[in-house]
Order: structure tokens, then C-alpha cells, then sequence
């Protein structure tokens, strides 16, 4: 037990620890920088000495000039979130953004971090819709063609409407399953031809002026209506594209009133052609005016099919 006579400046004291005063002397130093420099703008500031660091601003930084920071000789600016190397007796609590205040009342507050909208904003928006194409019109009006009449003459401008289009699921389609590879000059021979989704009950001949006459119509259950050509030519030049003003070698229109809905099958006679070459036999679907159905998309491939049989 200490003598009560004993001065308290003669009485022993505990050994210190140099290590902890050390870490003390390290926290007062990182505490004094949170003090003197806030951490709203995204700055670090090092000790360029290596002697520790904390979270601050760089001298005379816009807004903070009050504070009185330590001078450019003395700190070196780096990215918030780069790491930095501390001095061996340091730890990341010793740089924490609120420290001990060095007058020992408590710990200091330091202004809150700012948040950049641009960098927690992750809502992203829809590219707006492209601009409507500039058509060239959509009726005769602008035409100075002389009207379409339902006979085969032209240049002439029609004027009936398109009509009605299948859903893509339920759009026609033809495929020519069996053709000879080759005929002799006069045989006659067969197509068979699968059509799917057309119902073959629609036919305005072109003779009588039903020549694109009339709109496209769909059964109740969204079938095309209209009927099958099939057209066979010899071609002059297999290099390339064939005039096509004249009149094929053989064409015949099938309007059987049957088909519809799915696949059906039929057999095409085609007459025997004379000549030799190289024959093209082509089937595509018409709608009761004779034009190619429309389709629901514009990727969508029409209903037709085309073979090629050696003549001769």
C-alpha cells in the first residue's frame, strides 16, 4: 500500500507498452486528418512520408477551404477505394472515417458520403420506337395510270384493297414432292404437289375480268382462300434471269374445292413439251385474284416451289 505521505509525482508507475503508444499516436494522427478533412469527395489523401494515412481532401479542394489541409508537399491525392500501403503497426481501424477526437470528449462526426446518381442508377430505359417510313401513298389517287380494270392489261394502277392476311402459324405453303428428273421431248409426265393451309374453293378467271379484281379473304377458321398455278418454260440461259414476258410451255390453275386446313396432296398432269433445255416447272398459291397470299412477317418465305427437269 502507497505512503500517503508520498508525493503522487515520487510514486511508481507501470512499464508502457511502446507498441501501444505507438497505435495511440497512429490514431490520434488519422483521427486529427478526419477532422481537418471531411470525406464527402471521394478523395484519399496519403501521408507522403509513409507514415499512415486517412480519408480526406486534397488542399484547397472547392468547398472545404475552411478546414486547412495539409499542403500538396505534404499528402498526394489517389482514387477513393485504392489501397495504401500503412505502416507496419497500423490496422484499418486506425483510418476509419470517424476516429477518437483528439481533445478525448469522444468521437467526431465526418460529413456523410455523397452518392453519385450516375453510378447507382441502374434503371435503364427503351430505345423509342423507329420513325414511321415515308410511304409513296396507298391508294391511286397520285397515279397517273388509268385504272385497273380486272383484265390482264398493263400498266394500269389497282386499286382494290389487299385484304386479309393469315396468322403466321396458319399461313399456305406448297412444296413439289415428286418430279421426273427428266422427260423426252413431247412426254408428258406428272407433279405431285403438297399444299398446306389453302383451301382450294376461289378462282376468278382472268378472262372474265376477275384478274386482281378482288380482295384476299380468309375462312372462318383463318384459312387463305384461292387455289394453285402450276407453269412449266424452257429456259434460254441457265446463267441467268429469264425474261419473263412470254408465255410459258404449259400453265394450269387447280381450284378443286378441296384442301384447307394442314397438308393435302395433288397430282399435277402436265402436258408434253417439245424441245430440248432445260425445263422449270413452278407452283405458287393465289388468292381468289390470282396474287401470291400475303404473310404475317416479311422473313416469312411464300407458298411456292420451283423444280428443274432435263428436256429431251
Amino acid at each position: 500500500m502507497p505512503d500517503p505521505h508520498t508525493p503522487p509525482d515520487a510514486r511508481p508507475r507501470p512499464a508502457r507498452d511502446p507498441s501501444r503508444g505507438r497505435r495511440t499516436m497512429l490514431t490520434l494522427a488519422a483521427a486529427a486528418v478526419v477532422v481537418l478533412l471531411p470525406t464527402a469527395c471521394d478523395y484519399a489523401v496519403a501521408d507522403t512520408g509513409g507514415s499512415g494515412g486517412g480519408y480526406g481532401l486534397p488542399s484547397g479542394h472547392g468547398g472545404h477551404g475552411t478546414h486547412g489541409g495539409p499542403t500538396s508537399s505534404e499528402v498526394e491525392t489517389v482514387p477513393a477505394g485504392e489501397t495504401q500501403t500503412l505502416d507496419p503497426g497500423s490496422s484499418a481501424t486506425e483510418t476509419s472515417t470517424t476516429g477518437t477526437d483528439p481533445t478525448g470528449t469522444g468521437t467526431s462526426e465526418t460529413d456523410p458520403p455523397e452518392t453519385s446518381t450516375e453510378e447507382t442508377s441502374t434503371e435503364e430505359t427503351d430505345p423509342p420506337p423507329p420513325a414511321a417510313p415515308e410511304i409513296l401513298g396507298n391508294d391511286c389517287t397520285n397515279s397517273g395510270l388509268d385504272a385497273h380494270t380486272g383484265f390482264q392489261d398493263a400498266p394500269r394502277c389497282v386499286a382494290v384493297a389487299f385484304g386479309e392476311v393469315a396468322a403466321a402459324a396458319l399461313s399456305p405453303s406448297l412444296l413439289i414432292t415428286e418430279a421426273p428428273d427428266s422427260v423426252g421431248s413431247g412426254e408428258a409426265f406428272t407433279l405431285t404437289v403438297s399444299t398446306r393451309n389453302l383451301l382450294r374453293d376461289r378462282f376468278l378467271g382472268a378472262a372474265a375480268g376477275g384478274y386482281y379484281r378482288e380482295s384476299s379473304f380468309l375462312t372462318p377458321e383463318g384459312i387463305q382462300r384461292g387455289h394453285f398455278h402450276t407453269a412449266c418454260r424452257v429456259l434460254p440461259d441457265v446463267t441467268e434471269a429469264p425474261d419473263a414476258e412470254p408465255v410459258p410451255e404449259f400453265f394450269l390453275a387447280t381450284q378443286d374445292n378441296k384442301g384447307g386446313a394442314g397438308v393435302d396432296e395433288v397430282v399435277v398432269p402436265v402436258t408434253g413439251i417439245e424441245g430440248s433445255g432445260t425445263l422449270q416447272c413452278a407452283v405458287w398459291a393465289g388468292d381468289g385474284s390470282h396474287r401470291v397470299p400475303m404473310m404475317q412477317r416479311a422473313n416469312q418465305t411464300p407458298a411456292f416451289d420451283i423444280v428443274r427437269i432435263q428436256l429431251g
